[in-house]
C-alpha cells in the first residue's frame, strides 16, 4: 500500500511539474543583422503570455517586446524580432512567461558596419548536416543510427559568426511521413534535445532542408504534405526568407565579404527516377531546383559583389562518380548553371553540400576558366559509412573523411584582394580531421 502511495505521489508531482508554464526548447538565435535580431523559443501549452526583455550589455536600461501571436496550442514555436539596435553592440536578453522572468536567456552581438570604412573582417562560420537523435520506439530495429551527440557541446564553445545547417536537421520516421501531427512532433521533439540547448543560443542559426526534414527519404515535389512541411519549417527556423510566391524555402545571407545562397533541393525536385536524357539530349523536364529558383539564383549571383559566393545545397553538385543523387543527375539544369557561371564570368563560386554521411572536397576542372569545388560536410550524428565502389579512389577527391562524425569551420582571412578561405574538418571532440584552403585569386576567371 505504501509503495502504491509513493508511486501515486510521484505521478502527481510529475504531472504538476509538467503542467507548469515552461520553455520546451531554446532560446535560439536567428539572424542577427546591423539593426535587428530574431530570437526563437518554444513554450508549453500552459503559457498565456511571452515577453522578451533586452538591454545593452553593461547598462541597466531595458526594453520589452511582447509576443502578440496565438498561444495555448500543442506546439508553440514563436519568434521575436528586436529592432532599432546599434551596430557592433552586444545585447543581453531574458524570456518572461506569464509575467515572470524565466531562467532562460542569452546575449548576441550585432554585425559591424565595415563596408566603405574598414578592411573585410576576418570571421568564421560552422556547418554540417545529418543530425539523427535516437528514439527507440520509432527507430528501426538494430544498432542505433544516431551517434555521439556531444559534438554539439563542442560546437557551442566555438567563437564563430553563425551556424549553417546543410539539411537533415531532424529525421522523420515512418510514423511521421503522412501524419501532419507527426511532422510537428518530430520538429518539436528534436529541437528540445537537451544537448542542443546551449548550441542554439551560442550563435545565429540558419538552415536549408533535405529529404529527411522535408519528408520521406528521397522524396521531391510530389510529397502530399509539402505545404505542412514548409509551414513547420518556417515556424522552427528563423531564416531571412522562405522562397518566393509561397514556393520553396530558398534564401540567402551575407556576412563579411561572403554571400551564401541557401537553395532548396526538394520543393521543386523531379523524381530521381525520371530519365536524365531523352533521345540523347538532357531531359528538360527533370529538374532539382526548378525554374523559379534557378532564375532567383542566377539574378542573385549577378547582383552579388562578394569575394566568395557559396552555393549551399542538400545534394552534392559536382561529384562525377557518385552513384547517388546529385545535381549532375539532372543534366539539363546542371548544364544550364555551368554555362551561366562561365558565360557571365561569375567569380568566387564554391559549392557547399551535405547528405552523404561522409565528408570530402571534390574538384572539377573547367576549360578556359577556374576549377569548381564541392565541399561536403556530413554527418553530425547520423550513421557513417566507408568510401567504396567507384568512390573508393575517387580521382576528383582532393580531401576525404569517412567513418567519422564531423562538422566544418569555414574561416575567411587576409587583406583586401588577397582573401583566403580555409576549411577545417573537426571531429566529435573538436579534434582536427583535415584542412583545405583556397585563395580568391584561384576562384577568378583568367
Amino acid at each position: 500500500m505504501k509503495k502504491f502511495f509513493y508511486l501515486l505521489l510521484f505521478t502527481l508531482l510529475s504531472f504538476a511539474i509538467n503542467a507548469q508554464p515552461r520553455i520546451i526548447s531554446g532560446p535560439m538565435l536567428g539572424p542577427v543583422e546591423l539593426r535587428d535580431a530574431k530570437i526563437w523559443v518554444e513554450v508549453s501549452q500552459e503559457v498565456k503570455s511571452v515577453s522578451l526583455q533586452y538591454n545593452k550589455k553593461g547598462t541597466a536600461q531595458s526594453k520589452t517586446v511582447n509576443y502578440k501571436g496565438g498561444l495555448g496550442n500543442e506546439f508553440n514555436p514563436i519568434s521575436f524580432t528586436v529592432g532599432g539596435l546599434d551596430f557592433n553592440t552586444t545585447y543581453q536578453y531574458k524570456i518572461w512567461l506569464n509575467g515572470k522572468v524565466s531562467a532562460k536567456g542569452g546575449e548576441f552581438t550585432t554585425k559591424d558596419l565595415w563596408q566603405w570604412r574598414k578592411p573585410p573582417p576576418e570571421f568564421s562560420f560552422l556547418t554540417g548536416s545529418c543530425a539523427y537523435f535516437n528514439e527507440p520506439v520509432y527507430d528501426r530495429p538494430g544498432k542505433p543510427y544516431g551517434g555521439d551527440s556531444s559534438i554539439f557541446e563542442i560546437m557551442a564553445k566555438e567563437r564563430s559568426a553563425f551556424m549553417l545547417w546543410l539539411g537533415d536537421e531532424w529525421y522523420t520516421r515512418e510514423v511521421d511521413y503522412y501524419s501532419e501531427w507527426g511532422l510537428w512532433y518530430r520538429a518539436s521533439h528534436d529541437r528540445a534535445i537537451p544537448v542542443l540547448q546551449n548550441f542554439w543560443k551560442s550563435m545565429p542559426q540558419y538552415a536549408i532542408w533535405d529529404d529527411h526534414d522535408y519528408g520521406p527519404n528521397d522524396i521531391g515535389t510530389n510529397y502530399i504534405l509539402k505545404e505542412t512541411s514548409r509551414e513547420i519549417w518556417k515556424k522552427y527556423w528563423c531564416n531571412p526568407s522562405y522562397g518566393e510566391n509561397g514556393q520553396g524555402t530558398y534564401t540567402m545571407i551575407s556576412w563579411g565579404d561572403a554571400d551564401l545562397f541557401m537553395t532548396d533541393a526538394r520543393w521543386f525536385r523531379s523524381s530521381d527516377k525520371i530519365k536524365d536524357s531523352l533521345e540523347g539530349k538532357p531531359n528538360p523536364e527533370k529538374r532539382m531546383l526548378g525554374k523559379q529558383q534557378m532564375e532567383w539564383l542566377k539574378n542573385s549571383l549577378l547582383y552579388s559583389t562578394a569575394t566568395f559566393k557559396i552555393i549551399a545545397m542538400g545534394s552534392q553538385v559536382l561529384n562525377p562518380v557518385s552513384p547517388f543523387d546529385k545535381l549532375s543527375k539532372f543534366p539539363a539544369e546542371y548544364e544550364e548553371l555551368m554555362i551561366f557561371l562561365k558565360e557571365y564570368k561569375i567569380n568566387g563560386i564554391v559549392f557547399l553540400t551535405g547528405d552523404r554521411h561522409h565528408s570530402e572536397i571534390i574538384k572539377v576542372d573547367r576549360p578556359d576558366t577556374y576549377s569548381l569545388y564541392d565541399v561536403t560536410v556530413s554527418p553530425l550524428t547520423s550513421g557513417t559509412h566507408a568510401f567504396g565502389g567507384a568512390e573508393k579512389n575517387n580521382p576528383y577527391r582532393v580531401l576525404g573523411i569517412d567513418q567519422k562524425q564531423n562538422y566544418a569551420r569555414f574561416s575567411f582571412s587576409g587583406k583586401r584582394g588577397e582573401r583566403k578561405l580555409t576549411v577545417n574538418y573537426l571531429g566529435v571532440k573538436g579534434d582536427p580531421l583535415g584542412e583545405w584552403s583556397i585563395t580568391e585569386k584561384e576562384l577568378k576567371t583568367p
